[in-house]
């Protein structure tokens, strides 16, 4: 740093220290469209219901949960997450049904639908973070490489969390023909890295986009944005509606529950499978992420109240966000689809299912992990009235 440096504004500075994997900000035309939308106001973008996004309750008490050496064990398998190994020639053929979903990890899902191939939420590297040498890294590796994945006719992003919107992925895709259908505002950072503007549809809330016999729908998501320290909420979080002309599928990206989900599947369902965020959820930021009971209601919401449907539970599995245990994601939505009579799919990262035929359902998660309570365990009716109570079952195994 030179002397005529320290003149430099403290923004500036710090701009300078921004890698590329921090994107970029809106500006220009896409800003005065940011500007227009309805629901920018006060100079960012706000949720459809209140929420807190920054955790709440004492850091330092977090600290201390999440950096204790008993509770990290908790938050890793205990050996190597099992990834199905024949992806590649699974997914060579075309679906029988037309409806074909492939769970690659995370919130990445790889959806056949109708004909097109739609790839949500693609996050290819090691690490969601900006850094190569810190930040989460992944606890299993991609089910097969961005190159043997084949043509991709659209690629959708839910919002520009590095968690969800990954750089040398993005890099990677931006060579070939595929188009990126992203929230309002994302498209700054795809630009940056390489996208061309004419193979972008940057949508606002409840605005469509046909992409060969597909139409994509951004819905509203209750979150926030930002890839930076100063998070000033000129990018749109989404969830996302698919429709084909057979098939109907959603994508929650990260969202707290609320009560639009009833009117998402009111205007976009019923659909055929939902691709619903159950995992990185914590009493220090209940709004912007759902627990795994939430997120099975907000599953029976999308479909009119009543289970329809399979349920694909992504944003687990992958990545340590959260202090919950490793598996206690998965753990916790088979105990609420047990109890809702929904069907629900536990694939392996790379196991392509048809919600339309068998659906993958075996806890592959407890050959891995450490006994997980069962706290969520609600009572049935013969222990509310003192009857003999059910054996509590607290271990994974057990069940």
């Amino acid at each position: 740093m030179t002397g005529a440096d320290y003149l430099l504004p403290l923004r500036t500075k710090l701009r300078s220290l921004r890698t590329e994997s921090f994107g970029a900000d809106p500006a220009g035309a896409r800003m005065e469209r940011i500007r227009r939308s309805p629901h920018f106001v006060d100079g960012s973008f706000q949720n459809p219901v209140g929420a807190r996004t920054r955790p709440s309750g004492s850091a330092v008490e977090f600290a201390k949960i999440y950096f204790q050496k008993e509770q990290r064990a908790r938050r890793t398998p205990d050996g190597a997450v099992p990834v199905h190994p024949t992806t590649l020639a699974d997914l060579a053929g075309l679906p029988a049904s037309g409806l074909r979903l492939t769970w690659m990890g995370h919130s990445s899902v790889l959806a056949e639908i109708d004909g097109n191939r739609v790839l949500f939420d693609p996050v290819w590297g090691e690490r969601c973070s900006p850094f190569p040498f810190a930040g989460p890294k992944r606890l299993h590796p991609t089910p097969l490489s961005l190159a043997a994945l084949g043509p991709v006719d659209v690629v959708v992003i839910s919002h520009d969390h590095y968690d969800h919107l990954d750089l040398p992925t993005i890099r990677a895709l931006a060579g070939t023909d595929t188009v990126f259908a992203v929230p309002l505002g994302v498209g700054a950072h795809l630009e940056r890295w390489g996208v061309p503007l004419d193979r972008m549809r940057e949508l606002d809330w409840n605005e469509t986009t046909t992409v060969g016999a597909i139409r994509l729908t951004a819905t509203p998501a209750r979150h926030f944005c930002g890839r930076g320290l100063r998070n000033q909420q000129h990018a749109l979080w989404a969830s996302w509606a698919v429709a084909g002309p057979e098939h109907r599928i959603y994508h929650s990206g990260d969202t707290g529950y609320f009560p639009g989900f009833r009117e998402i599947g009111a205007e976009h369902g019923p659909f055929d499978a939902t691709m619903i965020q159950i995992g990185a959820y914590s009493e220090y930021w209940p709004d912007i992420h759902m627990t795994p009971a939430e997120g099975m209601r907000a599953h029976l919401d999308l479909q009119g109240g009543s289970p329809h449907g399979v349920l694909l539970p992504i944003h687990w599995g992958t990545f340590n966000l959260a202090p919950h245990a490793w598996a206690e994601p998965g753990e916790w939505t088979k105990y609420e689809a047990e109890e809702a009579g929904q069907a629900v799919a536990f694939p392996r990262a790379g196991e392509p299912f048809e919600p339309a035929g068998k659906v993958p359902a075996d806890a592959w998660w407890r050959a891995v992990s450490q006994p997980i309570a069962h706290p969520w365990r609600r009572p049935k009716p013969a222990e509310e009235s003192g009857g003999a109570p059910r054996r509590d079952l607290d271990l994974a195994g057990d069940r």
